[in-house]
């Protein structure tokens, strides 16, 4: 409703086109649609149960053929898929062929996915960044509610301006969940960075010849979207300090609770910046913006990596700072610290009372509390009790 009002407002005659499957944590999408079908036409969106993920998807790709010959009743139409993440893992093929074929210049395409970390609603553990970064697909991961309408609106003008679909990573912390937002429809400003494109563009065509889809996909796609991100702000020093000592990278929810930990340990941001330790979060964690990180880690003594299940920012930190001087390179910890020790669980999923533990750990060399011991003899003596 919010990317009509907003296209209503630039001039654009658009629709929106909805189809998936439900699946924890995406299960009341469809309820919420039906509850809210009073408005859907007043918007021009039509939302279409899918029997399946694969074919939901191979929908999503027709909806950005619409504007292709010249009959179309709207500008463009912008889509969003969804399924839990097993549902990726049954659609990869039909979600891989629409992000090679593309979107269209005033449609756009989100592929939301719903992972269960915990596997308390699934059979199989769920973590899509991996299955979006193999299919080439520009990722982001709203850490909150009223993130996931900020990146939901970022997106789709992401994939109207790089040419891909837009993968949507989302837990059951913040679309199983309520809570106030700002519903201005226009609060959100975003910025469209120059980029030399190809002459016949990033965008999806007829007669498209399939061995051109690749070189578009990873010589201008990848890299607008990369653009469109540091344009935006999206990967973001979310603490900062005159003396950085200490750097946290994370993503997601594993960034909300990087917070809560600290909190939990009585460091708030001015002592985190006094103790010099800082904070860079990723809301686009593919493509992964390497320059960023060097810059990040510049002077820095070490950098821990908090994520859940795969290392798959952690491998990709130590890539970009793999060629670095030594004298330059900080050490990176994340799964397992520098002894080879396990920090942080890969199985399951670890909240803000592992990440107290894990950062309380790389800390205690230079700082202690009385407040960050009394916190791990109570985990002490809770983990003793179960």
């Amino acid at each position: 409703m919010v990317q009509y009002l907003r296209d209503k407002a630039a001039g654009l005659n658009t629709a929106s086109f909805i189809s998936g499957y439900r699946g924890s944590p995406l299960h009341n999408i469809d309820k919420e649609l039906w509850r809210a079908n009073q408005f859907l036409d007043q918007r021009a969106i039509h939302f279409v149960p899918g029997i399946n993920e694969d074919l939901a998807a191979t929908a999503c790709l027709g909806t950005q053929q619409s504007a292709m010959f010249g009959d179309s009743t709207h500008d463009g139409v912008f889509a969003m898929w969804y399924g839990k993440g097993p549902g990726l893992d049954r659609s990869i093929d039909a979600v891989r062929h629409g992000n090679m074929h593309g979107s269209s210049r005033l449609g756009g395409v989100l592929a939301v996915v719903g992972d269960d970390h915990a596997m308390k609603s699934t059979d199989v553990p769920a973590a899509c960044e991996t299955m979006f970064a193999d299919m080439q697909m520009p990722m982001l991961y709203p850490s909150s509610v009223s993130e996931i309408i900020d990146y939901g609106l970022y997106g789709w003008a992401m994939s109207r301006f790089s040419g891909a679909w837009t993968g949507f990573k989302i837990v059951a912390d913040t679309v199983d969940a309520v809570a106030p937002i700002d519903g201005d429809p226009y609060r959100l400003k975003i910025h469209l960075p120059d980029f030399e494109f190809p002459e016949d563009g990033v965008h999806i065509r007829a007669g498209d010849r399939w061995l051109m889809q690749e070189g578009r996909l990873r010589q201008y796609k990848l890299p607008a979207a990369l653009a469109f991100a540091r344009a935006n702000n999206l990967n973001r020093v979310v603490m900062a300090s005159p003396k950085p000592r200490i750097g946290i990278i994370s993503s997601g929810k594993a960034a909300v609770d990087v917070r809560q930990a600290l909190m939990e340990l009585g460091i708030d941001d001015a002592q985190a910046a006094d103790l010099g330790i800082v904070m860079l979060q990723f809301a686009m964690p593919y493509p992964f913006d390497d320059a960023l990180v060097r810059d990040f880690a510049a002077g820095l003594e070490e950098v821990v990596v908090v994520e859940e299940k795969r290392r798959f920012l952690e491998s990709r930190v130590r890539d970009a700072l793999y060629d670095l001087p030594d004298s330059r390179r900080p050490r990176v910890v994340g799964r397992h610290d520098d002894q080879g020790n396990e920090m942080l669980p890969g199985c399951g999923e670890f909240g803000a009372e592992e990440i107290a533990r894990a950062l309380a750990g790389r800390i205690k060399h230079f700082h202690g509390s009385e407040r960050i011991t009394a916190r791990l003899a109570f985990l002490d003596a809770k983990a003793n009790r179960t």
